[in-house]
Parts: C-alpha cells; structure tokens; sequence
C-alpha cells in the first residue's frame, strides 16, 4: 500500500538515518522531510538520497502552523513521524526558551493538524530522559513515573503529555517512543561520542563531567531507527513503547575504549564541572516492543562503536564541514573556564 509519510526533523541525526533505512527498505512510502535546518539539521547528511523520487526537501519549522497544515494537504500526508526538537541538555541549560517553542508548541501544532486534518497516524520520537534519573538498580518501563529534571527533558515530557491527552481528547491514532542514548553516523559534535571521537583525533582535550560516573544505555541508531518504524507500523494506539540497548555503560568507560581504539592516551582526559541536575543513571527496560511487536537489537555496541569510529574516520570532509560551524564555538564557551 502506498504511503506517503511526514517526517519532521529529517535532516538531524536520527531522523536523517531513519529516512535512509526507509528509502531502502519500502519501496511504497515516500517521504516528505520538514526541517528547520538549525546548528544540528545538516542536509549533508541525505545528499546521496536527494535526488531519490520517493524523497522531498521542505525546509520550515514545525513551529509554522500553516506551513504544516498546507504540506499535509497539497502532499497529501498518510502519517507523520515527529523528530524535530531541541534536544541537547546543556543548551536546554543555557536557554530554555527555544526548547519550549520547538518541543511543545511544535508538538501541539502538528497534533492539531493530525486532528483537524484526519492523519491516520501520528508517532512523537520522545527520550529516556523524560523518565528523570535512576538509582543503581532497577529500569524504566513505560509506566514509570515521569519526572524530567532538565529543561529539554521537561519540554519533551510536556509533548509526550500533549500527545496522550489528544489521544484521549480527540480520539486521534497516536503514539510515542522513548529511546536510550543513540550513536552512529552523522551525529552532531555535541553528543560524547562523536565529541570525544572528533577531539581525540586531533589530540584536544576530552572534557567529561564531573567524576565520569554518569551511566547511560547505548543504542545503535539504526537499531533504534527500525524500533521506530516497527510503532508507527505494528504499535497500538494511545500507547508508549521503550526502545533500549541493554548496554549500560558509564561515560568514563566509552571516552577511554574510544581512546584505545584511536591509539590516544588517557591524558587526554579533562574532568569537568559537573553540569546542574546532571542525571545519575538512565537504563531502558524494552520487553514490551520486543514481546509485543517482535523487534530485537540486531547491533551489539562492540560491533557499532566500531563502525562508528570508521564512518567518521572515512568522513574527514564531513568532520571538517561540522567543524568550522558553531559546536567548537559553543564548547569552548562551555569549557575554557573549568
């Protein structure tokens, strides 16, 4: 059956990877990408899809309600598949206000759309960290208490509230993902592992908060990627699903393997500042999408932290390119003073 679907955020690093997999495996979607093209959205990313005639560029900010309203109309969108969002903490940090326009009332105008506009389906990409910080044992499960403690992660649970509450309302076909941490190609230099990777490369400095302790669970992209389609696909309707690895790991331990790999030595290391409500531990409990809706990871991290280095040791230009933007910018403002 053909469809034709909107993803918004297209051009950042999740979404770019998700409309590749896509263009490669149905050949009856098509895919209309709307995004803003901030610091993070790199069309650089999909030039080798561009010209692909199931594929469309529309640049514009979900924040745009009537630029939304008339490309789900003359594009004639199925569903839409929401990346677009603010989504690094530190920023969140240092201005909230630009998480709160994209993240909620983007999310609310598309959900008006979705409602007005009779969308057959609607997926909010959402984030672990809306659940808050765990302790040294336990998981998230979607029925975990939200409890954000940063601005971004406010901002994305108050869209994940607005996306169940239209379900309820509205009656609309809607659902949510979470996801642990991602890494893969094409990830924006501001993220710890293409940071760290970047930096080791050109021996600078590896800033890691505080004492290094802080716990993640890892996620290949592409994995994540399929996990998403799976929902919008299989999901049932008014219901959240975790997307996880199983790879807890401290952010020591991935600075120092990504060192190893690279041949660098620890005296790169620069322990920071810890940043302010900087989460303990975050680890995703995923039976229910593996159990309900059959998907399984298929990339363990040894195996994707290495083709992680290699992708972006085989693309110096795109390295470069990121480089002479704003991130080194932003992080020596962030670090030249600890």
């Amino acid at each position: 059956m053909n469809e034709t679907i909107l993803v918004t955020g297209g051009a950042g690093f999740i979404g770019s990877n998700f409309i590749k997999l896509i263009l490669k495996n149905y050949s009856e979607i098509k895919i209309i990408n709307l995004d803003a093209l901030t610091y993070a959205g790199n069309l650089e990313n999909l030039s080798d899809i561009e010209d692909n005639p199931n594929y469309k560029f529309i640049h514009g900010r979900i924040e745009d309600s009537g630029l939304v309203r008339e490309i789900i109309e003359s594009e004639k969108i199925d569903g839409i598949i929401n990346f677009a969002a603010e989504s690094h903490v530190d920023r969140s940090i240092l201005d909230a206000r630009p998480f709160i326009e994209t993240n909620i009332t983007g999310t609310l105008n598309l959900l008006e759309a979705v409602r007005d506009l009779n969308i057959k389906r609607f997926l909010q990409v959402s984030t672990d960290e809306v659940y808050g910080s765990l302790g040294e044992d336990g998981y998230f499960i979607e029925s975990t208490p939200i409890d954000p403690k940063s601005p971004y992660s406010a901002s994305k649970a108050a869209a994940d509230h607005l996306v169940l509450a239209f379900v309820n309302t509205y009656n609309i076909n809607a659902v949510i993902t979470r996801c642990s941490n991602n890494y893969g190609p094409y990830q924006f230099p501001e993220k710890l592992i293409p940071l760290m990777i970047l930096n080791a490369l050109e021996d600078k400095q590896l800033p890691v908060y505080g004492d290094g302790m802080n716990i993640r669970d890892w996620i290949y992209v592409d994995d994540h990627c399929r996990g998403i389609m799976d929902v919008y696909q299989k999901g049932k309707r008014g219901e959240v699903y975790n997307i996880g690895g199983r790879t807890e790991k401290p952010n020591i331990e991935i600075v120092k393997l990504i060192l190893g790999k690279l041949n660098k030595s620890d005296s790169l290391i620069k322990y920071v500042q810890d940043r302010p409500g900087h989460d303990r531990r975050y680890a995703i409990d995923c039976e229910k999408i593996e159990n309900e809706l059959s998907w399984k990871q298929e990339v363990d991290f040894e195996t994707g932290i290495q083709k992680t280095i290699d992708w972006y040791l085989q693309n110096p230009d795109w390295c470069n390119n990121i480089k002479s933007g704003t991130y080194l910018e932003y992080y020596k403002k962030q670090y030249e003073n600890r």
